[in-house]
């Protein structure tokens, strides 16, 4: 076995699922979606972004831009967030969990467009 994939795989699917977790539930209710859970989310995913950066393949320059997607969507999700908050004072109103949790959405699409290659590149993998 392989601790590199391993672990490479483990960050892969943590990123996905951490992702999943912050962004399920009513999309306006901010009860629902937990500003830790975010928080994990963005780092698991700046993990996985570095540890994609070592694959000189087609594939890994195409792991590495979903990646970054993810990256960008919950960095952006987070200053959202963070500037509703704390700089306008207006608290995570339904539209504003809205905004938040769509750009969480769009970071789950990536992280799941992520493991499908994962999962195509270890089934094509040869003994």
């Amino acid at each position: 076995m392989n601790l590199e994939k391993v672990i490479f795989g483990f960050f892969i699917v943590l990123a996905a699922t951490l992702n999943f977790g912050f962004f399920i539930g009513d999309l306006d209710n901010p009860i629902h979606h937990d500003v830790y859970e975010l928080f994990a989310a963005i780092v698991v995913n700046l993990i996985a972004t570095v540890l994609k950066f070592g694959d000189r393949t087609h594939i890994g320059a195409i792991h590495l831009s979903t990646s970054l997607v993810a990256d960008l969507q919950l960095i952006t999700a987070a200053l959202v967030w963070g500037y509703s908050v704390h700089v306008a004072g207006v608290g995570m109103t339904p539209e504003i969990t809205t905004k938040v949790v769509s750009l969480s959405g769009g970071a789950l699409f990536a992280n799941v467009v992520s493991v499908v290659i994962l999962i195509a590149e270890t089934i094509m993998q040869r003994r």
